[in-house]
């Protein structure tokens, strides 16, 4: 463990250094999505942020990433940032934004794809895996989300992650996350953290570090 602590903390100072640069990439739809870009090779991650955020939410978390060895893209959803507003009906789904993504990464080099869904990120991004051909998106976290409506129907490898106090105006979200994910075929994991922060917040707390040491585990893993 104080092995793996040391690493994180190199990543954390290294990754300050790793460049960007800014892409755009049109959705099936002709919408066109904007997003950065870090990092090289062939393993990559997109990271879908939740509703409160933008692309730019996850740079510190995409420069980690990357200075582990992946090509990481970070996604502005329709409406969000710089990706300009559609229409209303069109904004309800981002699933066509994931997958979107995902191609582009795979139209670029990429040989395997994998994407971290913070909270609304997390159900588009269990919408995309659904609709994506048989293993275009190889794993899923799922950060505050419960996986979507359908969670029998994900394939790949799963990772939900929840702090245990998080809740909403429905209440705790943890009893739904884990009814989801006893509903989730294998292969799949769960990690319950402590704490009350939810999604992309949990960075900002204690609970960050660990969080970051899980993500990279899951997403290294062969």
């Amino acid at each position: 463990m104080r092995s793996l602590g040391l690493a994180l903390a190199v990543l954390l100072l290294a990754g300050l250094a790793t460049a960007q640069k800014h892409v755009s990439f049109r959705a099936p739809d002709g919408y066109r999505l904007h997003a950065d870009l870090y990092g090289k090779g062939p393993r990559s991650i997109v990271l879908a942020h939740g509703g409160r955020f933008t692309m730019q939410s996850w740079d510190k978390q995409a420069r980690i990433f990357a200075k582990a060895g992946f090509r990481v893209l970070a996604l502005d959803f329709r409406g969000y940032g710089q990706t300009i507003p559609g229409t209303q009906d069109a904004d309800d789904k981002g699933y066509p934004d994931v997958l979107a993504a995902v191609r582009y990464l795979r139209s670029t080099g990429a040989r395997s794809v994998s994407v971290v869904g913070a909270s609304m990120g997390g159900d588009a991004a269990a919408d995309a895996a659904i609709a994506a051909r048989p293993g275009e998106i190889e794993r899923i976290v799922f950060l505050g989300s419960d996986g979507g409506g359908t969670p029998e129907r994900l394939p790949g490898r799963k990772l939900f992650i929840v702090s245990r106090e998080d809740a909403n105006s429905d209440g705790p979200r943890l009893p739904r996350i884990s009814e989801h994910y006893g509903r989730t075929p294998e292969p799949k994991r769960l990690v319950i953290l402590d704490g009350a922060a939810h999604a992309q917040f949990i960075f900002d707390t204690d609970q960050g570090p660990r969080l970051m040491r899980e993500l990279l585990d899951f997403l290294s893993e062969p």
